[in-house]
């Protein structure tokens, strides 16, 4: 009898010990340290399905915390905050004076598909006659003017952010542009998709690393552009991209899917590839918010790639590359499937369930572990007068930060080429002629429109 007993008091003291033990992992990011490299920014709704990826950064090392929209929204801190946006923007801020952070996660989309958001987005007027604005994330990562002072993004302070209609004088002047804080969203929609993409990051940064599937960049590219419509339009524009990111890597094992070899013909080679698994996939040629594709060589046939309704065929389940697409509103995450009742909206490719690039990212068996890509339409040197600069070059300088500079974080890599783009193709903010007004304006729409999804904290290649 007392042999049970004893055992029954050593089994309850087992449960309390492994109890307290696995608290301080939570309680020691929120209380005992003075610095967080990793900020994780969520609704209270997400909390319970992100404390895994909490305890997870810790033991790799990553000091983490963890604030809710409310714990945002009720501080003093923010308290000069206009709106939840400007609010969310003056707590990074706090984070980066107070607790030295280097990386934000953004976790929370659209609510469902309706016109609410889990967490806010900051929309900028950068008008033409496609469309009147589009999300900018940079918004939440460039928190200093030149001077050091908070950037609005509102020189005007009339409540509408970054506006400028394309060939008129900016109303928003002297936007610093450049990152303050590497910055990566999760546009989840449910809680289902947050623990999601939550187990993927777990298991991408602890069995990835010395994994040969790694090894291998996959890029897939037609000719973006026809020659035939355009005599400066010489060459196969995606291909050509293509080449100069698999310069960058030479670790890599280079597969290329391109048009002009026959060895891209349809959604069927691009999902057999990547089912095979890869380090990096480079996707260069023409999308939309629910499909990616490019062109034979000079030819107005348009071969679809990978569109949204295909990706539940994505099969490398542990095998996840970091995805870079370069295409016209794939990372679009304000659509909805309600958008069938709009014309234009349904032309456009938005009457959709969710954007090109979440999908792919938080497919359940396969897909990516993270997408870069735009959230308008995506400018290239054929959109410029001086005919240099766009996405294209910005996307190459990705692979260049990786393969050439060593960056290893995937937040560093989009912070690094955003620097390298603006130092490259400042923007003129007092031009006085139309060219120059132009191609400011394309750059300045290159840079805020452009997106990560995913951790920006992650190891590429996975801990050792």
């Amino acid at each position: 009898m007392k042999h049970k007993i004893f055992k029954r008091i050593l089994s309850i003291n087992i449960i309390i010990l492994l109890f307290f033990v696995s608290i301080p992992q939570i309680i020691s990011i929120e209380n005992n340290n003075s610095e967080y490299d990793l900020l994780i920014i969520t609704p209270e709704a997400f909390s319970d399905e992100l404390i895994p990826l909490v305890n997870h950064k810790v033991n790799m090392g990553l000091s983490t915390i963890l604030v809710t929209l409310d714990e945002i929204y009720n501080s003093q801190i923010t308290i000069n905050g206009r709106d939840e946006a400007e609010k969310i923007k003056y707590y990074i801020k706090y984070a980066i004076e107070e607790y030295n952070t280097d990386y934000v996660l953004l976790v929370g989309g659209k609510k469902g598909q309706t016109p609410s958001w889990h967490l806010p987005v900051r929309y900028v007027n950068m008008d033409n006659d496609w469309e009147s604005h589009f999300i900018s994330d940079l918004y939440f990562s460039d928190i200093y003017t030149s001077t050091g002072d908070f950037s609005n993004w509102d020189h005007d302070l009339d409540g509408v952010y970054g506006e400028w209609k394309i060939g008129d004088t900016p109303n928003d002047l002297f936007i610093d542009l450049y990152p303050d804080i590497a910055i990566g969203r999760l546009p989840c929609r449910n809680n289902l998709e947050v623990k999601i993409v939550v187990d993927k990051i777990i298991d991408y940064e602890t069995s990835t690393y010395g994994s040969d599937w790694f090894d291998d960049f996959v890029v897939i590219a037609g000719d973006t552009y026809l020659e035939s419509d355009n005599p400066l339009w010489v060459g196969y524009e995606g291909e050509y991209y293509g080449d100069l990111a698999i310069n960058f890597m030479d670790d890599f094992n280079p597969i290329r899917l391109y048009a002009s070899d026959g060895s891209f013909n349809d959604q069927s080679d691009v999902i057999n590839q990547l089912n095979e698994g890869c380090g990096f996939v480079y996707f260069v040629g023409h999308g939309n918010p629910q499909s990616w594709g490019n062109h034979p060589p000079n030819n107005h046939t348009f071969i679809t790639g990978l569109n949204v309704q295909s990706m539940h065929k994505l099969k490398s389940k542990d095998m996840y590359p970091v995805c870079v697409v370069s295409g016209c509103h794939n990372n679009q995450f304000d659509v909805s499937i309600f958008n069938i009742l709009n014309q234009i909206a349904l032309y456009r490719g938005e009457a959709t369930f969710e954007c090109w690039g979440w999908r792919i990212l938080r497919n359940i068996n396969g897909g990516s572990i993270a997408s870069f890509g735009c959230t308008a339409l995506g400018h290239t040197k054929e959109d410029k007068n001086s005919f240099a600069g766009g996405i294209n070059e910005l996307e190459v300088q990705i692979f260049k930060e990786y393969g050439e500079n060593n960056i290893k974080h995937l937040g560093d890599l989009l912070v690094e080429s955003l620097n390298w783009y603006i130092d490259t193709y400042p923007i003129n903010w007092s031009a006085s002629n139309t060219n120059d007004l132009d191609d400011s304006w394309v750059d300045a729409q290159v840079v805020e429109s452009y997106i990560l999804f995913g951790d920006p904290s992650l190891k590429i290649g996975g801990y050792e």
